[in-house]
């Protein structure tokens, strides 16, 4: 489990802005005229772990989210 800032300097690749947008679209939510938004799957995933107004991230399923979205080729 790492905070944001700690994955940030863990993964160079994502800023802290880039992961605190992937958690705010983890799961889904609605539009104002009530139309569903589906979310990028990281809360489903079980990598977001919130305690209180902490926000921590399990590295794990993190990377194995990562993997799931990676394009084969």
């Amino acid at each position: 489990m790492a905070t944001v800032a700690q994955v940030a300097e863990a993964y160079p690749v994502f800023s802290q802005a880039a992961l605190r947008d992937l958690i705010f679209k983890s799961a889904d939510r609605f539009n104002s005229k009530g139309d569903r938004i589906p979310g990028n799957g990281l809360a489903e995933a079980g990598a977001i772990k919130r305690i209180g107004r902490k926000v921590l991230i399990d590295l794990d399923a993190f990377e194995a989210w990562i993997d799931s979205h990676a394009s084969e080729g």
